[in-house]
């Protein structure tokens, strides 16, 4: 077999390439200014790179990607012309996955990358004979930003996230900032928002807010705010969706040590924003958490909180409904042309 040079054009949905001699590694922070980003690169979930994908064109019939030894059981996709073809379960300690029996036939493959698990790659290789080139992804650049409940450690594989499949059905290009337990509105992930490219960003946040007491009644929305603010310094134009919370029947009403409630969070995330628009934001949009993914969906959450993987099948299905309904895309999908 030959190998492919591990050029960062291969990597989509990273937001920066940790490189060394031995490994390429996809980061969803800047890699160089991780440490701007405690406690320990967002507790570490910023280094598990959800939605990231390696993609290219080939008509090989056989792929083989090294990496460095597994530390727990992963799972990677290989899609086929954006189907999926086939889940690989990679144990504990293995350093190579294979995806065998492709059609000969020249088609974009994609190979997505477990969500659980840090995945340093080490090479990539294909048929010897075979032809290879880099894909250029033109489709709308969409950045969205959350909790465990977008970074999906409970999906069935990582290109079932539900993410990953609204992407694949909106035709999105997708860029995943979902780390579990750690979506604070802090303002340097605001900043990289912000300095990223984007045609579309979409904000769910409040309930590692609410269960983590880090911000209260009388700080949520000026720090809401500042961070939308902050990303409006530069994409100014672009749609921009503020999602409330999901269902979650333990912290609904309950308020927390510092006076947040589900329920307190959700009013106060349309208050603001309507104030945006009342300034003159034309472009920002509020989605309900509950018409997303409302109290009759929570036979879906085995543990009262995280959607296992049908309940993000159709948390995928909602959301592109939803956007649809409220997020006037095909403007957007004109201006790019």
């Amino acid at each position: 077999m030959k190998q492919i040079p591990l050029s960062e054009k291969l990597f989509h949905g990273a937001v920066s390439l940790e490189k060394t001699k031995e490994y390429v590694k996809p980061w969803r922070i800047p890699f160089d200014k991780k440490e701007f980003f405690p406690p320990n690169s967002i507790s570490g979930q910023a280094e598990l790179p959800a939605g990231v994908r390696i993609k290219f064109l080939s008509n090989t019939q056989s792929i083989k990607i090294g990496i460095v030894e597994a530390v727990e059981l992963m799972e990677m996709d290989c899609l086929i012309d954006s189907i999926r073809f086939k889940t690989a379960y990679i144990p504990a300690g293995e350093t190579m996955v294979s995806f065998d029996s492709l059609a000969g036939q020249t088609k974009l493959i994609e190979i997505y990358l477990s969500q659980k698990v840090p995945v340093p790659i080490s090479g990539i290789w294909i048929d010897e004979g075979a032809e290879w080139e880099l894909v250029d992804d033109s489709r709308l650049r969409w950045i969205t930003y959350g909790s465990s409940i977008s970074h999906c450690y409970y999906s069935d594989s990582p290109s079932q996230t539900w993410p990953a499949l609204a992407a694949n059905e909106l035709d999105f290009n997708l860029t995943c900032l979902g780390y579990s337990g750690n979506c604070h509105l802090e303002p340097m992930v605001a900043r990289m928002i912000r300095d990223l490219p984007a045609d579309c960003i979409s904000i769910c946040a409040g309930i590692n807010i609410v269960g983590g007491n880090t911000l209260s009644d009388r700080t949520f929305s000026p720090a809401l705010i500042g961070f939308i603010e902050t990303i409006r310094d530069v994409h100014k134009n672009v749609p921009l969706v503020i999602i409330s919370p999901i269902f979650h029947r333990e912290r609904e009403k309950n308020e927390n040590q510092v006076g947040l409630s589900l329920e307190k969070v959700r009013t106060e995330i349309v208050q603001v924003v309507e104030l945006f628009k009342r300034h003159g934001d034309q472009n920002i949009y509020y989605i309900d958490g509950l018409e997303w993914f409302g109290e009759e969906y929570e036979k879906y959450m085995p543990d009262g909180l995280h959607p296992n993987g049908e309940g993000d099948k159709i948390m995928a299905v909602r959301f592109q409904q939803l956007i649809e309904k409220y997020v006037p895309i095909n403007n957007q999908k004109e201006r790019t042309r």
